[in-house]
C-alpha cells in the first residue's frame, strides 16, 4: 500500500485515517522556534463531508487511500440518488445525497462530471467548471444598465440563484463557474 510523507502533503491529496478516505482541503508546516516542526492539516472526510484539523509531525506517514477519480456523464437524479454512466462501458452509479451536496445546483443532464470511487461507491462528484444554465426566474431586465450597474438574483434551471447584472433576462443562457458559484457571461446560441 502506497503512503505520503508529510513532506508530500498538499491540497486535494487523497489519504487514510481511521479506515476513512480523507482529502486533504489545507496543509500548513508549521517551524516553531523550539521543539519538532509539524504539519496543521485541515481535512475532509469523503464518506460524511466533515472536516476536521489534524496535526501531524514532520516525517510521519499515513496511508494513502485507493480512490479512484473517473469522468461520468450525469443522466437523472430520483430525489434520492444521483445517477452517472460510465460513457465507454455503460456501467451506471448511483450517488447519495453526501457524494453531490457540493455539486447538485450544477448538474445538468448529460453533462460530464468526474466522480471519486472508493470500494466501487462514488464518494464525491466533482462537477465541469464551467457550465451553461437557463434563467428561470429573474425580474425583468432594466435597458440602458451595464455590466457594472448592480446586481439582482436569478434562478437557473437547475434550482441554484445566482446573481446577475441588471440587463440579463429570462430565458437566456449564462455561463457560470461551478468553483465559485459566479456568473461568467451570456452565452449566445
Amino acid at each position: 500500500m502506497a503512503t505520503y510523507s508529510t513532506n508530500e502533503f498538499r491540497g486535494g491529496l487523497k489519504i487514510m485515517l481511521d479506515n476513512d478516505p480523507y482529502a486533504i482541503v489545507e496543509n500548513e508546516f508549521v517551524k516553531p522556534g523550539k521543539g519538532q516542526a509539524f504539519n496543521r492539516v485541515r481535512i475532509r472526510n469523503l464518506k460524511t463531508g466533515r472536516v476536521i484539523d489534524k496535526t501531524f509531525k514532520s516525517g510521519e506517514t499515513v496511508e494513502a487511500a485507493d480512490v479512484v477519480d473517473v469522468s461520468m456523464q450525469y443522466l437523472y437524479s430520483d430525489g434520492e440518488f444521483w445517477h452517472f454512466m460510465v460513457p465507454d462501458t455503460f456501467e451506471q452509479y448511483a450517488a447519495g445525497e453526501a457524494a453531490v451536496v457540493d455539486a447538485k445546483n450544477w448538474l445538468k443532464d448529460q453533462d460530464v462530471c468526474v466522480v471519486t470511487l472508493w470500494n466501487n461507491q462514488p464518494l464525491s462528484v466533482t462537477p465541469p467548471n464551467f457550465v451553461e444554465l437557463t434563467i428561470v426566474e429573474t425580474d425583468p431586465g432594466v435597458r440602458g444598465d451595464t455590466a457594472t450597474g448592480g446586481t439582482k438574483p436569478a434562478k437557473l434551471e437547475t434550482g441554484a440563484v445566482v446573481k446577475v447584472p441588471l440587463f440579463i433576462e429570462q430565458g437566456e443562457v449564462l455561463r457560470i463557474d461551478t468553483r465559485t458559484g459566479e456568473y461568467v457571461s451570456r452565452v449566445s446560441k
